[in-house]
């Protein structure tokens, strides 16, 4: 029986994307050993879309308001990489992980599947 997932995101600065999670974000987490830290991520969907070329996988953060949400991150000096985008299916925007990667942050539109 499958039990949760566990989101997995490489990075070329783990420390401090590990210190954004947890300091920037403030999500619960446990030190696997040597400081390895793991976080309880809020309720998950999994959306499975077509590819036109290699399958990849993408990892977005959902918020109740994005206007809002964009900020109070921004406060905390978070780095947002694009506008938000009013799409059919939600509002859209990323940010930037101290590491250099993008995550995205959006606004969902739609129902959502864990109620």
């Amino acid at each position: 029986m499958i039990t949760g997932t566990h989101t997995i995101l490489y990075s070329a600065d783990a420390d401090a994307d590990r210190a954004f999670f947890r300091d920037v974000l403030g999500w619960p987490h446990v030190d696997a050993g040597g400081g390895w830290l793991i976080f309880a991520a809020p309720p998950a969907e999994v959306a499975v879309h077509p590819a036109d070329g290699a399958p990849s996988h993408e990892l977005m953060l959902m918020c109740d308001d994005v206007t809002a949400t964009v900020a109070e991150l921004t406060a905390k000096g978070v780095e947002f990489t694009k506008p938000v985008e009013e799409l059919r299916w939600g509002r859209l925007t990323a940010l930037r992980l101290p590491g250099g990667g993008e995550v995205g942050l959006y606004e969902p539109l739609h129902p959502l599947a864990h109620g």
